[in-house]
């Protein structure tokens, strides 16, 4: 098993393909690493729902 950094949480899911063939397009267009693009999506998410109330993690 690979090791994790002890400040980042490993998770498994499933999306769906299409959305995740964009993402993953989106990650290399940008070079931006897709454990940055699901921080930032889960903050978005986070403040939609008004679980936070500001961002405080990711630009």
């Amino acid at each position: 098993m690979r090791h994790v950094a002890q400040k980042r949480k490993q998770v498994a899911s499933t999306v769906d393909p299409e959305l995740w063939e964009m993402f993953r397009g989106l990650s290399d267009k940008t070079r931006i690493p897709s454990s940055r693009l699901l921080d930032e999506a889960l903050e978005d998410l986070l403040l939609k729902y008004k679980v936070i109330s500001e961002k405080t993690k990711t630009p």
